[in-house]
């Protein structure tokens, strides 16, 4: 059960990131300059997805969680810090 709550915290946080990347490509903000950089982040998400389904499948449940757990923590802790900021708007002057 914790392997599946982890991973699919891992592909929300994976499609944020297709996401931005997405409209980086539409608006131009992605480039020749800093595409290389979005292929690395895209190819590591797709690696750790994959790499922690192939580990459980094998009968690696705990080192897939932990993989999985690299991503999901800070995922979840920018998740509470955007719900914090947007229930209770800071006063930045």
């Amino acid at each position: 059960m914790l392997f599946w709550v982890l991973w699919g915290i891992d592909v929300i946080v994976a499609a944020i990131f297709i996401y931005f990347f997405v409209i980086g490509l539409i608006d131009g903000s992605v480039s020749s300059f800093n595409l290389g950089l979005w292929l690395v982040i895209l190819t590591a998400l797709a690696a750790l997805l994959l790499g922690s389904y192939t580990l459980r499948a094998r009968g690696k449940d705990l080192i897939a969680s932990v993989l999985l757990a690299i991503l999901a923590v800070p995922g979840v802790l920018a998740a509470i810090l955007s719900l914090i900021v947007i229930i209770s708007p800071p006063n930045w002057n």
